[in-house]
């Protein structure tokens, strides 16, 4: 476990203010909307996308795939980077989507904190829990942001009740909301004792913010209706008598959550949201790696492959490999060796992301991600150092729930699906087998919209149409033993071997009767759900 403690080393100033984070919700929760207020705020862009508008100007900035654009949600991560008063925000969206779950994992592996946002009508739904869970393995502090509180939500005190129950962690109130719905005039700041308020007439206006002596100052009156402002002082009495204050080492050991209560829409609560993350967030931490850990304070430059993400500008051919940078200050035109292959590697046009635009990287940071633009030699779970033999660990690969062949529509062009399927593999967009008797290839995803998303990218990026056509096969299972346990196996059980991109051996299963004869009649062979991506 890493050590999050608020006494660990002290860092260099540059690496001490960045705030490396993920953003994580169910979908619809108005995380792409959050995600737009926050580049507003750090200046990064002058005017926010509305998700909800018509035409060009729905295009958010996160979102940059054709078919995230067209269905308005986000498929794959982005990151994006900005300055935020005195610190340097790295800002990973995730896909809300469940059927693209893990690239949401790993991309929890390259970050030091996660908001979470909820509807404040819906409350904990289903993917938040899931998603949480991820984070609750990896030990990540974790603020909450309540958003839609300008329409009909649930009453805070269950809102609360239950995140704490279902979620199993403590909620301390870092606001208060003062009405919900049309009567939502804005909340009560309890960390710094401020009023402020909602400013409806302007979405992308900060609102008005009154220092205030307490809730007994007497210029709430001049802003708070006699009714709501009675109500106000009530329920602020009973949270503050029922609930945990604010504890910044058990919010950095993830077992106590602040939240906030806004409207991202209207631009509310997020500037406060943001000095939460600047004041009370994790700097950049130590990353678990073999054969020792890596501390961001360290000297020499190290950093992890979380994402490939290929054909970002579909004019060029591009792949951009996500970079975690976990020690050092990096500069550009640096020589980095490429852990996995021994090679050196010069990093000659690193890049920033500001979703979909970029820029050259003239240097980067512990806590920094960084996209290092390579035709294929960079996978996820690769590592980079100044030399080292180091590994980084814990990036984890999840065997597929669905499996489907997968055949190009004109025969003679196999050879460019085997091209095509072999990259989506290692951008980790799916699992491509290939079985060890017959033709073709087995896809395996997590969920059925990856289908579609790999079909559309394949045609759009190869001018390859495939079509999907269902396996006999429901699950898929990687093999480790000893060498002559496991080539035993395979030659008992030919019709059901395949290798995966890396060629390693898989077990194509049927039903859990498959797993569970092969436990029996193999006890030497282990097989695994999941595989560790390794460098």
């Amino acid at each position: 476990m890493l050590d999050r403690t608020s006494n660990a080393p002290e860092l260099p100033p540059e690496i001490a203010r960045r705030r490396t984070f993920a953003i994580i919700s169910h979908p619809d929760a108005g995380k792409t909307t959050l995600t737009e207020k926050f580049l507003l705020y750090g200046g990064a862009i002058q005017m926010a996308g509305q998700v909800r508008a018509k035409g060009e100007a729905r295009r958010t900035r996160s979102d940059y795939m054709q078919m995230e654009k067209d269905r308005g949600i986000s498929v794959s991560a982005s990151a994006m980077s900005f300055d935020f008063e005195d610190y340097r925000f790295n800002l990973v969206d995730t896909p809300g989507h469940s059927d693209f779950s893990e690239d949401t994992y790993r991309t929890l592996t390259a970050v030091d904190a996660a908001i979470m946002v909820i509807d404040g009508a819906k409350g904990v739904e289903s993917q938040t829990r899931k998603l949480f869970e991820v984070c609750r393995l990896r030990d990540l502090p974790i603020l909450t942001f309540c958003n839609k509180m300008d329409r009909e939500s649930r009453d805070t005190f269950e809102i609360i009740d239950e995140i704490q129950e279902n979620l199993a962690i403590d909620v301390t109130p870092a606001s208060w909301p003062i009405g919900m719905g049309r009567d939502f005039l804005g909340c009560y700041d309890m960390l710094n004792r401020r009023l402020e308020l909602m400013d409806r007439a302007d979405r992308n206006r900060v609102a008005e913010s009154i220092k205030l002596d307490g809730l007994d100052d007497p210029r709430l009156a001049d802003h708070v209706p006699p009714r709501q402002l009675e109500q106000l002082r009530e329920e602020v009495e009973m949270a503050s008598e029922l609930m945990p204050q604010f504890d910044h080492q058990a919010f950095l050991d993830g077992t106590l959550t602040p939240i906030w209560f806004g409207s991202a829409i209207n631009s509310f609560g997020v500037k406060e949201l943001m000095d939460g993350i600047g004041h009370f967030g994790p700097q950049p931490q130590p990353t678990s790696a073999e054969p020792r850990q890596i501390s961001p304070d360290e000297t020499k430059v190290s950093g992890f492959v979380f994402k490939v993400q290929a054909n970002m500008d579909p004019k060029h051919r591009d792949r951009v490999a996500f970079v975690r940078m976990s020690s050092g200050h990096f500069r550009r035109g640096m020589k980095l060796t490429h852990v996995r292959s021994k090679k050196p590697m010069a990093i000659s046009n690193p890049v920033l992301f500001l979703a979909s635009d970029r820029e050259l990287a003239e240097e980067a940071w512990a806590g920094d991600i960084i996209g290092i633009p390579n035709h294929g030699q960079l996978r996820i779970g690769d590592t980079l150092t100044e030399g080292e033999a180091i590994r980084v660990t814990g990036i984890p690969s999840f065997a597929p729930e669905l499996l489907q062949n997968c055949r190009a529509g004109d025969p003679m062009k196999a050879k460019h699906l085997d091209k095509a399927l072999t990259q989506f593999a290692e951008e980790g967009a799916a699992k491509v087998f290939k079985p060890m008797l017959g033709a073709g290839f087995i896809v395996g995803v997590v969920g059925q919209l990856q289908f579609d998303v790999l079909g559309s990218r394949i045609e759009g990026e190869y001018g390859l149409p495939v079509r999907f056509e269902p396996s006999q096969f429901t699950s898929a299972r990687w093999v480790s033993g000893e060498r002559q346990a496991v080539d035993a196996f395979v030659n008992a059980n030919k019709g059901h071997i395949a290798h995966d991109s890396d060629g390693d051996i898989v077990y194509l299963t049927r039903l859990q009767w498959d797993i569970d004869r092969i436990e029996r009649d193999h006890p030497d062979v282990r097989l695994t759900a999941t595989k560790e991506m390794m460098s």
